[in-house]
């Protein structure tokens, strides 16, 4: 199914909206990205911009046998992955977000955590993860400290503005998640 197509005023519209976190009890993986985009928000798809390289990532490190396109983000359930956010709040850019929002979200990722209890929780975005759970020294990969049982894993944020990765290094990065999760 193709996604409609936000216009400025739907985007100018969805600051602030927020969005249904795709969820079920006992995932391998619980995926979480900073916060929705305006686009996003629109059009109630996590991941759905063009040039997000959230889905081809999931793919290209074995995620998923596929490419999905963001509009079959249900299907992630099948195989053992879902998706949330830091912040509910849809902003222009996360640039947007304070410490506060932040710390507030890392409160409400515990809290999901609690209940869905997912094997790994994956944090797309290493200053997202040292801002909401006050780990300035954070780095890329698995995490010593835990939310109960669930391991913490930080990740690249997938955004096509972030240069700094590209696909092949977001193959890989992701593939060393999958491939824990797979040992656990």
């Amino acid at each position: 199914m193709k996604l409609h197509r936000p216009t400025k005023d739907e985007l100018f519209a969805a600051t602030g909206r927020t969005m249904k976190d795709l969820l079920a009890p006992g995932l391998r993986v619980l995926f979480c990205g900073i916060n929705p985009s305006l686009y996003s928000a629109v059009v109630g798809v996590h991941f759905a911009r063009p040039g997000n390289r959230f889905w081809p990532s999931l793919h290209a490190s074995g995620f998923t046998p596929r490419r999905l396109q963001p509009s079959e983000q249900e299907e992630l359930l099948t195989l053992g992955l879902g998706i949330t956010n830091v912040v509910d709040r849809a902003t222009a850019s996360a640039d947007m977000l304070d410490a506060e929002e932040y710390a507030e979200g890392a409160k409400s990722l515990a809290r999901k955590v609690k209940r869905y209890r997912p094997k790994y929780l994956a944090v797309l975005g290493l200053g997202a993860y040292r801002t909401a759970f006050a780990r300035p020294k954070a780095r890329f990969g698995p995490q010593e400290e835990t939310l109960g049982d669930t391991r913490l894993w930080v990740l690249p944020n997938p955004s096509g503005l972030n240069a700094s990765y590209q696909l092949p290094d977001l193959a890989r990065l992701y593939g060393e998640l999958r491939r824990a999760a797979e040992a656990r």
